[in-house]
């Protein structure tokens, strides 16, 4: 008897501790990925800024080749947006929408990943000799749930290769343009 007290003291010590650690973390999380593309600028925007595009580099496209997508009615630029629907509990259902565009710089997105919420999304193209640098960011905002909180500990690990998978895809792209 006296093993399950010292048992359960201990794990209410520890979700206790847990707690009282998430209250020091960050609401925001933020994840961050850049790739070198041997590509101008003006090749690589349209691949982001077109929306019917994200299909030809999206690294989530190819876990769900069911996935069903559609598409708002302004194809690019601020408004431009897509809604999918997937079977796939990594992917889930959402919505997506480009808030700011500026050519050949800048692309603001929010995604609404419906239960798990909004995160913000950028793209920045750099240009630099011999081509340009490209950055993915998103900025997901956790709010006080300390389990949500925790969570965000990991979504550096979660998002991060898929960020670095569809950079790998955009650079192809640009750079099969590019030769053109």
């Amino acid at each position: 008897m006296q093993t399950l007290f010292i048992i359960l003291g201990a794990l209410v010590v520890l979700v206790l501790g847990l707690f009282i650690f998430s209250m020091f973390l960050s609401p925001s999380v933020k994840v961050e990925r850049s790739v070198f593309v041997p590509a101008e600028a003006s090749v690589i925007f349209p691949l982001i800024n077109i929306v019917t595009n994200w299909e030809l580099w999206s690294p989530w496209q190819k876990i769900d080749p069911n996935i069903k997508i559609t598409y708002g009615e302004k194809e690019s630029g601020p408004g431009a947006s897509y809604s999918w629907e997937s079977q796939n509990r990594n992917l889930g259902n959402g919505h997506m929408t480009i808030v700011e565009s500026r050519p050949d710089n800048f692309i603001a997105t929010h995604t609404d990943f419906m239960r798990f919420g909004v995160a913000k999304g950028f793209f920045r193209l750099e240009p630099i000799t011999g081509g340009t640098v490209l950055t993915w960011e998103t900025i997901c905002e956790m709010g006080s749930n300390p389990v949500r909180k925790l969570a965000g500990l990991m979504m550096d690990k979660w998002i991060g290769g898929d960020f670095e998978k569809g950079l790998e895809n955009i650079k192809k792209l640009a750079a099969s343009k590019s030769e053109k």
